[in-house]
């Protein structure tokens, strides 16, 4: 067997073994691979460049793609873009900070970001709990209810009950599209815990790649100026630019060297 064949197997093992137990200490890898601490920590560098795990103090934790639900299927052509505005809207998040983040494709991309930092996170997800779990670093609270199977989010009144007594600084929240009557989301129930989300939070955060603005979807979550900030990537039109800014909304571009500016608002 080829040395390349020899380092693919055991990485695969090795992300295997993250994976299933979502944080695993440096000595239970090493004795687990048989290998030495200086191989682990190379297949670490290949795997965090992939995405896939991020090394804490005394160990890594999984932080891959929750490959089993059906809302992160079918969207590769979009997920750079995804990646984009959640690089963006990373850098708006201050270490100490008390986030609510619902169930999106473009918020799950904005957790694998945040994993490690210092930081309480709300989320009524899944997957995003998941992600958070075994970090050291993060106080997770998960919000309870009835949880939608294609999306692993949980809703309803159980949810919007324990919201009501939470604060916190930021909600950050995905949507289905955005049109000139506001954002929208496809699913009833998601949309009343999403405002329920947005009345316990001193600032909203919307994330959302260029290709949500312009089109409208089955239950409308606010009106446009009801969001603090919007956060999206560099393809969205002078005329949707023009809108949000005209609303008041403060609009953040991402663009492919991972940095993001700030587009003026007019006085």
């Amino acid at each position: 067997m080829s040395s390349s064949s020899v380092t693919d197997q055991r990485r695969l093992k090795l992300l295997d073994l993250i994976r299933t137990e979502g944080f695993v200490s440096i000595p239970d890898l090493r004795s687990a691979l048989a290998v030495s601490e200086s191989t682990i920590r190379r297949d670490l560098d290949f795997l965090e460049a992939e995405g896939e795990a991020r090394r804490t103090h005394g160990g890594v934790f999984f932080t891959g793609q929750a490959a089993s639900l059906r809302i992160f299927e079918d969207r590769a052509g979009q997920w750079e873009r995804k990646r984009q505005v959640a690089v963006a809207a990373g850098q708006l998040i201050n270490n100490q900070d008390t986030l609510l983040l619902d169930g999106g494709s473009t918020t799950y991309e904005l957790a694998r970001q945040l994993v490690g930092r210092p930081l309480q996170i709300v989320t009524n997800s899944l997957p995003l709990a998941n992600l958070f779990a075994s970090s050291d670093q993060a106080d997770l609270v998960m919000l309870g209810g009835y949880v939608h199977s294609r999306t692993g989010v949980s809703l309803g009144p159980y949810a919007n009950q324990m919201l009501n007594s939470l604060n916190v600084q930021k909600a950050i929240l995905s949507i289905a599209g955005a049109d000139q009557r506001g954002y929208y989301n496809s699913n009833l129930l998601l949309v009343e815990t999403e405002r329920a989300m947005m009345e316990c939070a001193d600032q909203t955060i919307v994330l959302a790649d260029s290709s949500k603005f312009g089109r409208s979807s089955l239950a409308r979550l606010c009106e446009l100026p009801q969001v603090q900030t919007v956060v999206t990537d560099h393809g969205l039109s002078d005329h949707w630019r023009q809108l949000l800014t005209d609303a008041g909304v403060e609009l953040v571009l991402a663009d492919p060297t991972n940095t993001a500016s700030v587009v003026p608002q007019d006085k």
